[in-house]
This record gives structure tokens, sequence and C-alpha cells, in this order.
């Protein structure tokens, strides 16, 4: 197990470095002028090359990159025209609109984007594992084709037009839920969660249909398994099987593509914050990119992968847990 987490741990290591040298040129250059774009259309050429200048584009690539990398590890500095500004560490630049830095404009929104994407993260693994367990469990009966339907249903609506039903059903129509008005849980928890009910359950209902049908099929591959076959040989309930023994080998890819989908999550559930107007890092990409705010695209990009990265180390811990035979792969 030691040396699979450290093999784990290298290649995350390296697979953020990797991202990073891919984002870095894909922003920084391809583009062009980007001093032209810090700048804004109206400047002058001497003002373009002042801005050239403090951002160190005039040196060779590897040097401009090697300044990005500071930034990330020790801080850099900015000039601001009549002084110097600090960006500490994890440097990710200053936003070319509000002259703020990036990583406390990130901060800030973060907090409303894990809470969505923890709440419905939830909601939606036990939705879709127990609908999966439910289908295996019923396997054969009209059960399982009503919940494959409903699935396959799930997986084919966006969640927008979910969204839409559920705020026409239970906020207009019925007026059991508000429409959500995002309060920071530090302020009142009880109504952070009410507030974020309606998302939670809009993201769960689309998200949890790839679950079931996964939980489904990985518990079929595990049940038809020999050494299932040979505890069903020796008399052992159909309930024991599936609950302690086909279930923790067939969690396997469960688990992966939950770190999948949580990681990204972190990065902004870009339709869900629009529709719900909840203040998080997906609503904050989009302002990003129309007002064409290179290191806000590019902080919100990395962040998006480390989240990625970390949210699949954690998986492998959790997938050499529950199947050593994933530590010997």
């Amino acid at each position: 197990m030691k040396w699979f987490l450290l093999r784990r741990l290298g290649g995350a290591v390296f697979v953020l470095l990797a991202l990073s040298i891919i984002v870095y040129a894909a922003f920084y250059v391809a583009p062009g002028n980007v001093a032209q774009i810090a700048c804004g259309p109206r400047c002058s050429p001497a003002q373009v090359a002042q801005v050239s200048e403090q951002l160190h584009l005039g040196d060779p690539l590897y040097v401009q990159y090697g300044h990005f990398l500071q930034g990330l590890f020790v801080g850099r500095d900015y000039s601001t025209g009549t002084g110097v500004l600090h960006c500490q560490a994890p440097c990710l630049g200053l936003s070319y609109q509000s002259d703020q830095q990036v990583t406390e404009l990130i901060l800030a929104k973060l907090p409303a984007t894990a809470s969505l994407a923890l709440g419905a993260f939830a909601l939606w693994m036990l939705l879709g594992v127990g609908t999966g367990l439910l289908s295996v469990w019923r396997r054969g009966r009209l059960t399982e084709r009503v919940l494959t339907w409903i699935t396959l249903a799930g997986m084919a609506t966006p969640v927008f037009v979910i969204g839409l039903l559920l705020i026409i059903i239970l906020v207009t129509a019925l007026q059991i839920l508000p429409f959500p008005d995002y309060v920071p849980l530090t302020e009142d928890p009880e109504q952070w969660a009410w507030n974020l009910l309606l998302p939670w359950i809009s993201l769960a209902l689309v998200s949890a249909a790839p679950y079931a049908r996964m939980t489904r099929a990985s518990m079929l591959e595990t049940l038809a398994e020999d050494h299932v076959r040979t505890f069903r040989a020796y008399g052992v309930g159909e309930r024991a099987l599936v609950g302690r023994h086909a279930l923790r080998g067939a969690l396997a890819p469960v688990i992966a593509l939950g770190a999948l989908d949580i990681g990204s999550m972190f990065g902004g559930a870009v339709l869900t914050e629009s529709l719900f107007g909840i203040p998080g890092v997906g609503r904050e990409l989009v302002d990003a990119v129309k007002h064409v705010d290179l290191p806000v695209v590019v902080g919100l990009v990395l962040v998006t992968g480390f989240f990625v990265v970390l949210a699949n180390a954690v998986a492998d811990i959790l997938q050499a847990m529950a199947d050593r035979r994933v530590v010997l792969a």
C-alpha cells in the first residue's frame, strides 16, 4: 500500500505540472497579443508596451513560464504604475477587469460551489447506488424495467430542463421550496441547506442515472464471478451476497466515476449556478470568458484540474481499500 500511494502521489504531481504547462501555453502563447488584451482596446501603443514589459512578455517562453511558476510557489510582484503590488502564493495573477488577485477572487466564490457540489454529490450517490442495487435485487421483474426507463430518461434530460420543471412545480405551483438565494453556511446553516435543496435535487436527478446504470452493470458482473457462485453454493442468502460480498467489489468503477464528477463540479456547475443564481465559480468563469479575462480563466482551469486530480487520488485510495486487487495492478 505504501508504494501504491507513492506512485499515485508522484503521478498526481506530474499531471498537475503537465496541466500547468498546457494551460499556460494555450492561453498565454496561442492568443498572440496578450498585452493588448490585458490593457484593453482603447490603450495606446505606449500603454500596451508598458503592460507587455510588466508581464515580461518580451522574455523567452521558458522564462515567462518560470515567472508563472514562481507566482504559484513563492508569490510575485506586479507593477501598478505608481507602486508595486505583491501577490502572495499561490499567485494566479491579477484580474484584468478588477485588478483583484485571482486567488482571492476564486476563494470568495469557492464556498458556494463547494456547497452545491458536495450536497448534490451525496444525494446523487445515494440515489444512484441505491437505485442500481434495487434494480439488481429485483432483476427480471417489472421493478427493474421501470427503474431502467427512469434512469434512461434521467440521462437524456438536461439539468436546466429538470431545474425549470422543479421551479415551476415546487416553487411556483406548490410553493413548497423557496427560489434559491444563497446563504453562507457560517451565517445560517438551516437557510443554507433549505435554499440549496432545489439545486441539489436538480443535479442529483440528472447525475444519479449513470451511477445507477454503472452500479447495476458492475453488480451483475461481480455476481457472476467464481467466488460469488461459491458463496451461493454454500447456501449464502441473496441479500448477503448482494450487500456484503458483491457490493464491495462492484463499487470500484462507481468510485472512479464519482471522483471525476465531484472534481469537475468544483470547477463550477455553470448551467446550475446560472439557472439558480448561485454566486459560484461557474458563473465567474462565464463572466471571465465573456470579458476575455485571461488570468481568471487560467486560474479557474488550473483550480478545476487540481480538484479533479485530488479527487482521483482520493478515489484511488478508496478503491484500494474497497478492493485490494487495485494495489497489485
